[in-house]
């Protein structure tokens, strides 16, 4: 046998070997992708309707409230990011930084924000308690993430 036709011979053992691994690591990196649709900052819960009477004190305004979780190891800047319910009420986030694997708290009244408690400063209610939808939007105006509860309680 030839030096020649050995090297054709190592070289398509080769290329065979090549399309078997590729054809096995197919799967695996779809399943990578699944993986990745979960949201990097996601609305991980919501308090819409305050305990208690409504009475529109700050006390109960503020405990109603919306969370959102960075899913990721590296702080977002949420900056120009919008929280808004389905009559078009709206809260647009300055300068905040969301820390990796950290939640913060959006309160719908008054109060001072901090790391973990962000107030929309608002006299009324946002979220209406038997139902609406929470929607995320980056600074892009794209949907990160929804919430609903009620009469259409579903993840979207």
């Amino acid at each position: 046998m030839s030096a020649s036709s050995t090297a054709r011979r190592i070289a398509a053992t080769a290329l065979a070997a090549g399309a078997i691994v590729s054809a096995v690591a197919l799967p695996a990196a779809a399943h990578d992708g699944d993986r990745q649709r979960q949201p990097k900052v996601e609305i991980s819960r919501v308090q819409a309707d305050s305990p208690g009477r409504d009475n529109r004190s700050n006390r109960s305004l503020n405990n109603e409230w919306v969370e959102l979780t960075n899913n990721t190891r590296h702080a977002i800047n949420l900056k120009g990011w919008v929280l808004k319910d389905e009559d078009g009420n709206r809260y647009k986030f300055g300068d905040y930084r969301l820390n990796g694997r950290a939640t913060v708290r959006i309160h719908t009244g008054e109060g001072r924000d901090s790391r973990t408690d962000l107030y929309q400063d608002r006299r009324n209610y946002v979220w209406n308690n038997n139902h609406d939808t929470a929607t995320l939007k980056n600074d892009h105006g794209r949907t990160v993430d929804t919430e609903s509860w009620g009469r259409h309680h579903h993840r979207r």
